[in-house]
């Protein structure tokens, strides 16, 4: 028997990727709130990109050529798109699990994504330098963002681009991403955030700026109950907020 003939993977192990997968990418699942957002935060990345990079977004992959790194990047959802735009994607996700779960689905879906389980600082020690970092609802969930911050400028090449976003820290984010998205709504387990680790807007500009990047704009993500969607807006960012900054030398 030749290693051609040896077949090792295991169809219950794949099983259980594929309902993870498929729990991932169900709009109506436990990921709902990412997919009601993504269409949004998507808006925002493309304008973002496309402006920076001179692309017009109406032709066929309008991103070819660069070079995009997707931190946390969860099973996909913002990665798979950005490939589809013509970027070279790189997902990185410091959930072992994320990684299998969001390899299928782009295999699935007839995708060539670089997924792999590392961290942002890992990534910078090897000197690995990307166009475009995707930075989305992670440094409030990391134990120093300047720290975390000045590895994603050491990410970017020069001329790059960061899209970051996080929570404010006001007593409407506290009622909303943690009584009403944990404890009310349960769209997220209990403890998924830390108040205490949510950011506001000027904080982020000046860690920004620490870390030696160039903060160029910021909006808000609004969510409306009555539609049940998602919006940008240049005054309200109160809770939800996303920003973009340049690494300029």
């Amino acid at each position: 028997m030749t290693a051609a003939d040896t077949n090792t993977v295991d169809p219950a192990e794949v099983a259980k990727f594929e309902a993870m997968a498929a729990e991932w990418w169900d709009p109506n699942g436990k990921f709902r709130p990412l997919h009601l957002m993504n269409p949004c935060r998507l808006d925002y990345i493309t304008r973002q990109i496309a402006a920076e990079f001179g692309r017009d977004l109406t032709g066929p992959e309008p991103f070819a050529g660069l070079q995009l790194l997707d931190i946390g990047c969860g099973g996909g959802l913002l990665a798979e798109p950005m490939a589809r735009l013509g970027a070279t994607v790189v997902g990185a996700d410091a959930a072992p699990r994320n990684i299998p779960v969001a390899q299928l689905h782009a295999e699935q879906s007839g995708l060539q994504i670089d997924y792999r389980h590392t961290t942002a600082e890992a990534l910078a020690a090897a000197g690995e330098q990307f166009d475009v970092v995707l930075n989305m609802e992670v440094v409030e969930h990391v134990a120093s963002p300047i720290d975390y911050l000045t590895a994603c400028r050491m990410l970017l090449k020069p001329g790059g681009l960061m899209i970051c976003s996080t929570l404010n820290r006001n007593a409407k984010s506290f009622m909303m991403a943690i009584v009403g998205a944990e404890w009310v709504m349960r769209w997220l387990p209990k403890g998924t955030h830390d108040w205490a680790k949510f950011i506001t807007p000027d904080e982020l500009y000046g860690l920004l700026r620490q870390a030696g990047l160039d903060p160029v704009d910021r909006q808000g993500m609004v969510f409306n109950p009555l539609g049940w969607s998602w919006s940008l807006s240049a005054t309200d960012l109160s809770v939800n907020y996303v920003t973009a900054s340049v690494k300029r030398a």
